[in-house]
């Protein structure tokens, strides 16, 4: 990053083969939309072109690029003026079970599970996501929110309870 903010802007490409999975991930998990989320990602590592004058020499480059991946969701939804609706069809995970029964409850499960996480409040969704998928420390997530690490522990511990709650309820429904 130090060499494409001196000028070397030829060496954006690596920085883009080396880390659009991650971040196309990360919008993913936050739009619940591949198309938004690619456009996304197209959109992030322009903003690092535009504003890499901004990467402090001493900094780490995964953190600066976070909170550009952050911001641009944040404009993104300030845009649209809602929350995400997931459009996709988001990949299954692999089963280990060896039963079709229990791969299709646990198949269900994990849809459920990844739409009560677009059903949560944006806030609240990001923190998830990143301690939880992103496997970012708490403090890097403290940095990235400007807020302390108890705060950040804090909010993981009530992000995950409106998950359970909603996850739960939605369980419930499709019961009823």
């Amino acid at each position: 990053m130090l060499q494409v903010k001196e000028g070397d802007v030829s060496r954006l490409a690596g920085l883009f083969e080396r880390h659009h999975t991650r971040i196309y991930h990360f919008c993913y998990r936050m739009t619940g939309n591949q198309a938004t989320s690619q456009d996304l990602v197209q959109e992030i590592f322009m903003r690092i072109l535009k504003y890499r004058h901004t990467f402090r020499d001493d900094s780490l480059f995964l953190p600066w690029l976070y909170r550009m991946a952050r911001n641009a969701c944040v404009d993104h939804f300030r845009r649209r003026g809602r929350t995400p609706i997931a459009t996709d069809n988001l990949p299954d995970v692999p089963s280990e079970s060896p039963s079709a029964a229990d791969q299709l409850e646990l198949g269900e499960d994990v849809d459920r599970l990844r739409s009560a996480l677009l059903r949560l409040p944006a806030d609240k969704r990001e923190v998830l996501i990143l301690s939880r998928f992103e496997l970012r420390r708490h403090a890097e997530i403290a940095d990235l929110l400007n807020c302390s690490v108890g705060a950040v522990k804090v909010r993981v511990h009530r992000a995950l309870k409106l998950l359970r709650e909603i996850y739960f309820e939605m369980a419930s429904e499709a019961v009823s």
